[in-house]
């Protein structure tokens, strides 16, 4: 992933996506998955709506922006500080030896994720750069290295501890898991520059090569799959590691040449074949009914899409997770700034209304521990959700998703009106109007947090629901309240 702190700004200050972001999502072509385990679990997934992206390595000792720094490519948000290359790469990597976030416990982790009402992890095991946060037998470049200080604490196998922390809060485990991966000398050669995140060498003169590193991601993924307890979602990153034919090679070379003034291309399309139909096949042999997220690879093995950093317009015809930078970066960032409780409680209607689920990102330092701030901000969500969560798990879309500032969903025969707060006064309207449902007759209208049925009223195709002048100055919840209807007129 990359640092786009604007963007993300942007969506949460003013709700306002790019277009362009949004003909990604929209045209993207979605391939429903075949096996009645994958979509039950998928169904389930959909329920839970709100999860936790962690993002966590040894750069974090750096504060920069995670593994693209050692990138050759040409950004100004991945630039190293001076000059030399070879210099700074070297050094990066030996991060690795100073690495140790004696602070670590996963335990308080996992109960501010429950606490806020979060129903997944997904957890960096690997990032581009390719330091292992967990006890891989394939490489020497992890945490459980004797290189490394932390190797002699006794919660040295991060990911495990990450994953076994969460799971005993009764949270699913995601592993998040980079498929390119810098460290290895069988994706980035010795023998050759390094111009881009791309294998540095022609995989198709080089097979044996390339099959080394094939056989080496299955490894490190079976790992996972075997060794870790159940995993419930298989993660992977690096979209740019898939199969590519030659016509799709061709096609999107004349598109970067055409939209690209000078013609300096920064990343080059390459068939990096990793044979993914057959690693999700062993992956589900270990795993059954695992959701597999190839991000950004058309195709069965993405089960699930994933906007970064944005948010859709409308309501999309797939199951589908925006992850979201709660503060500073994706990687730890000193004194980061995180966002409202307003705006994450906002951005959650927002993505569940259009049948989405968050996945917020929180970023551990190098201590070992979050940020205050970041228990702050997942304070105020919990609080929030202890009142309104109802409106949120195992829903689904309710047409036309959005009146103004009141968001609708729907659970069986129930139907949630959520009213955001867009001003921040903290009181509530003496009416709220829905215009486009209605209850049917004798049904109970009640706002959640509040134990008195509503007095309400038919109004044209909608209806008036008169919120008691008791409760409009003292509401059960910030931010957004919700009233909800037993059952509306189809």
């Amino acid at each position: 992933m990359r640092r786009s702190v604007l963007m993300v700004m942007a969506i949460i200050l003013t709700g306002v996506v790019p277009a362009i972001s949004q003909a990604i999502y929209e045209d993207e072509r979605y391939v429903l998955e075949t096996d009645p385990m994958v979509l039950k679990k998928l169904e389930q997934w959909q329920d839970l709506k709100f999860g936790l992206l962690m993002h966590w390595g040894a750069y974090s000792q750096w504060g920069i922006v995670e593994s693209w720094s050692i990138c050759a490519e040409d950004e100004g948000w991945c630039r190293r500080p001076y000059e030399d290359y070879e210099a700074y790469k070297k050094e990066y990597e030996s991060l690795k030896r100073t690495f140790n976030p004696v602070d670590f416990d996963p335990d308080r982790w996992a109960v501010a994720a429950k606490d806020a009402g979060m129903k997944y992890v997904v957890f960096t095991t690997k990032h581009h750069d390719g330091f292992c946060m967990f006890d891989s037998k394939y490489t020497d470049y992890k945490v459980t290295s004797e290189e490394c200080p932390f190797h002699v604490n006794d919660r040295a196998n991060i990911a495990k501890e990450v994953f076994d922390a969460f799971r005993a809060k009764g949270l699913w485990a995601g592993a998040y898991f980079s498929k390119p991966d810098w460290n290895n000398d069988d994706y980035w050669w010795p023998n050759f520059a390094t111009p881009d995140r791309n294998v540095n060498y022609d995989p198709a003169a080089y097979p044996e090569k390339w099959e080394s590193f094939v056989q080496f991601t299955h490894n490190q993924i079976m790992e996972l799959m075997t060794d870790y307890g159940d995993i419930d979602i298989l993660w992977l990153d690096g979209g740019w590691v898939a199969k590519k034919s030659p016509e799709t090679i061709r096609r999107a070379y004349e598109h970067k040449l055409k939209n690209n003034e000078t013609g300096f291309i920064k990343a080059q399309v390459i068939n990096q074949d990793i044979r993914m139909d057959e690693l999700v096949e062993k992956a589900r042999e270990k795993q059954p009914g695992l959701i597999v997220v190839d991000r950004a690879v058309h195709g069965k093995n993405q089960n699930y899409l994933t906007p970064e950093n944005r948010i859709p317009e409308k309501p999309l015809p797939y199951p589908w997770e925006s992850c979201i930078i709660s503060g500073g970066g994706w990687s730890y960032t000193p004194d980061a700034k995180y966002m409202s409780g307003q705006e994450a409680i906002h951005m959650l209607i927002d993505i569940v209304i259009k049948g989405g689920n968050l996945l917020l990102n929180v970023a551990p330092g190098p201590n070992g521990d979050w940020q205050q701030g970041a228990y702050n901000l997942l304070g105020k969500i919990g609080a929030w959700m202890d009142v309104n969560s109802e409106a949120i798990y195992g829903t689904r879309t309710l047409a036309p998703y959005k009146e103004n500032n009141i968001g609708m969903t729907q659970k069986e025969d129930q139907a949630y009106f959520i009213y955001m707060d867009e001003s921040g006064s903290g009181k509530m309207p003496e009416k709220i109007r829905i215009e486009s449902h209605q209850p049917v007759a004798g049904a109970e209208v009640t706002l959640l947090g509040f134990d008195e049925p509503l007095n309400w009223k038919s109004s044209s195709e909608g209806f008036v629901a008169n919120i008691p002048s008791e409760i409009r100055n003292n509401p059960p919840s910030e931010y957004a309240w919700v009233v909800k209807v037993s059952k509306i007129k189809e």
